[in-house]
């Protein structure tokens, strides 16, 4: 079986080192020409496999006898989603995941995402019983319409540290709760993610699908709390979780659109531990945010993003917080530049290495540039995007101060480019990033084709970014011709996953959080 006929499916870097030492002698080893597929160690073999998605690796089980051995080994599975949907494993029967658990996950397995038709008993009872290592769990109701009945279910995997639930509209979960709370009291880290994105504006009735007032008292080693999008989560479930999880680290809310804050006093006092709070789109009102001691908590990561709150109440948030390292304050009209001012001036800001301020247009480019000015080396990440009066001229005068950024957003959204009354000259931007930003590892500029001027010397400005920032993994572009100028010319250097295009990528500053590991799900 000829190489070149059976890996097609392989990752092409390593296939590319592999043909490259086919023709002799290379770094000092011998190697044998016109080499075969059987002669590549096993151990190699298994190494390639990892790269490759389950699918693919069930694919290549079918190839030999030798591929099916690597393909069941027990390291390729150690983490497994069995959600088609979102790239995972399709299992069509009970009886096939029962076979998979024995045969080929395990004690190597780690963590597994199971959908709703495959959450029973039977399956829950074999997890527990033949993967004695299973840490982490993604339990996914979202599209229940009912459950199994788990009436018979008396053991469940005992080592979790980290359990995602993503909840149905209509299904209550209390049956299936009621039968793990003894066994999940070693948690850290827990997901439920609601149906935000689901919700008709005019729906009448809102069920709590979960009782997370009863679900507080079984998990009381919590670090992590993440309620995502949970259309019935209000500040009386923040209570809850306040009064039993005193080792709370960092509580997500972004998207619970009825917490106002009324609990967030008693909250901080409680959980003294608390350092990321994350409060997007929420409905936060002013008197409660003020009425917080925020100089006595120890918060370093904040996110108000879509608040509403008044330039009152920021001023007084932002200049009492004691060592912010992280601000998402994006869309807020009333973040003005007397907001910034103050905040510059009694706040404490030599700390903060990551700034959002995604679309507020009410604070001035003078602003802005007197901020960057005084911590931009600081930095890690900045996001000024959907600034129309910031072009090209701005960011050159701050770039030289952007030594360190790794993560930084730009320009106009699609749509919103006719605020602009001048075109931007992508050239002198991408040289002037070149030569400032070294350890950049994400860009987006937002700015779509109408707007981008670029000339001849684009392919020079392209290749000086490609090469001295050897970190970037993601650059995002508006779909049209100078995207297809970069991603060409990205594809040529042999580096085809870094340029990608606003319609499918969105770059954040979330990657800098100190939880952001904790914080995935999906």
């Amino acid at each position: 079986m000829e190489l070149w006929t059976v890996t097609q499916d392989v990752s092409s870097s390593a296939i590319a080192h592999i043909k490259e030492n086919q023709q002799g002698t290379k770094n000092g080893f011998n190697f044998i020409p016109n080499a075969t597929i059987e002669k590549i160690p096993d151990k190699i073999l298994l190494k390639i496999f990892t790269y490759l998605p389950h699918k693919e690796v069930g694919r290549l089980a079918r190839v030999c006898k030798k591929w099916r051995m690597i393909s069941c080994d027990s390291r390729l599975w150690m983490r497994v989603s069995l959600r088609p949907e979102v790239s995972g494993l399709h299992v069509y029967t009970i009886e096939s995941l029962l076979a998979l658990i024995s045969i080929r996950f395990g004690p190597s397995l780690r963590y597994i995402e199971l959908p709703i038709e495959l959450i029973t008993h039977t399956v829950l009872h074999e997890l527990a019983n033949k993967c004695p290592n299973l840490t982490s769990m993604l339990l996914d109701f979202s599209t229940a319409m009912q459950l199994h009945d788990f009436n018979d279910l008396q053991t469940f995997p005992t080592k979790l540290r980290t359990m995602c639930i993503c909840l149905s509209e209509v299904i209550f979960m209390e049956g299936f709760m009621r039968k793990i709370y003894n066994f999940i009291n070693g948690l850290e880290v827990l997901h439920l993610i609601g149906t935000y994105d689901k919700v008709a504006e005019e729906e009448e009735e809102i069920y709590e699908v979960i009782n997370i007032h009863k679900l507080k008292s079984a998990v009381p080693n919590l670090r992590v709390v993440n309620l995502y999008g949970i259309v019935f989560a209000d500040d009386s479930h923040v209570e809850a979780f306040s009064s039993n999880c005193i080792q709370l680290e960092c509580l997500a809310l972004n998207f619970c659109t009825k917490f106002t804050g009324s609990t967030l006093k008693l909250l901080l006092s409680r959980c003294k531990k608390l350092k990321c709070l994350l409060m997007q789109q929420t409905s936060l009102q002013n008197d409660h945010v003020m009425a917080v001691e925020w100089e006595k908590t120890c918060l370093q990561e904040l996110d108000i993003t879509a608040t509403q709150l008044s330039a009152e109440c920021l001023i007084d948030l932002l200049t009492r917080i004691p060592a912010l390292r992280y601000l998402s304050a994006g869309q807020l009209d009333a973040f003005t530049d007397q907001v910034m001012k103050e905040f510059m001036e009694k706040g404490n800001i030599k700390n903060l290495i990551a700034l959002d301020l995604d679309r507020n247009e009410n604070i001035s480019e003078e602003a802005l540039f007197r901020f960057i000015t005084l911590q931009g080396s600081m930095l890690r990440g900045l996001m000024l995007s959907g600034l129309p009066h910031l072009t090209e001229q701005f960011w050159i005068s701050v770039l030289p101060v952007l030594k360190n950024v790794k993560i930084l957003v730009m320009g106009m959204p699609e749509g919103c480019c006719q605020k602009i009354h001048q075109k931007i000259h992508i050239d002198s931007l991408m040289d002037g990033i070149a030569n400032n930003c070294i350890p950049l590892e994400r860009l987006e500029v937002r700015w779509d084709p109408d707007t981008l001027r670029f000339s001849d010397r684009s392919s020079k400005a392209i290749d000086s970014i490609r090469v001295k920032c050897l970190r970037l993994r993601c650059l995002v572009l508006s779909d049209g011709k100078y995207f297809e100028l970069v991603k060409s010319n990205f594809e040529r250097a042999d580096r085809h996953t870094v340029v990608r295009t606003t319609t499918n990528c969105q770059v954040t500053l979330v990657y800098l959080l100190l939880f952001y590991k904790d914080l995935l799900f999906n």
